[in-house]
């Protein structure tokens, strides 16, 4: 049996696309913050390494705009809002939506901060928040210091979970 090049490409490819994408681990309290940087809904470039020294940064994933969980937590930043920059902290969201779907979720709630579209997962993997085998992000925020590493990392499901906690986090910040 004979196979030419193309074959030995179309199987690779079949491969290849049944592979798992993988995700760096999910990094630690301690941990520097790996860089990113990303679009928002409005096509800014966000990127980490221009906060880092200037803000304290809530870097939040979630799974998907426009669902119960992801409207509760993303109206329950923006009614914080005030709160957190008298704290010096800077709100970033993330998910696999595009800019179109970020744009009509922060017009539809009024948010007051950038969603940061992924469709790649790139930023996703790289802080290792990927969903077994799905382009969905797990909940998870993460709690970033004016030095670039993590102070706190909450996974809980529920977001009422994610204020009280970020909010303790920052409070202890602030007291050092």
């Amino acid at each position: 049996m004979k196979i030419n090049l193309i074959t030995v490409l179309a199987i690779a490819g079949l491969i290849l696309s049944v592979v798992p994408v993988q995700a760096a681990p999910r990094p630690k309290v301690g941990d520097t913050a790996p860089l990113f940087s990303g679009q928002d809904q409005d096509g800014k470039t966000v990127a980490l390494a221009d906060l880092i020294g200037k803000k304290i940064v809530l870097l939040y994933f979630y799974p998907k705009d426009f669902t119960s969980g992801c409207t509760k937590e993303a109206c329950g930043f923006r009614d914080r809002m005030g709160d957190l920059q008298k704290d010096n902290v800077e709100v970033v969201g993330v998910s696999f939506d595009s800019a179109k779907s970020h744009q009509d979720f922060v017009a539809k709630y009024k948010l007051n901060f950038p969603l940061l579209a992924d469709p790649e997962g790139k930023i996703v993997n790289l802080y290792g928040v990927r969903m077994d085998h799905l382009d969905m992000a797990h909940r998870v925020s993460f709690l970033i210091g004016l030095d670039g590493k993590i102070v706190h990392v909450t996974d809980a499901g529920n977001p009422a979970v994610h204020f009280e906690e970020m909010e303790a986090a920052i409070a202890t910040l602030k007291a050092k």
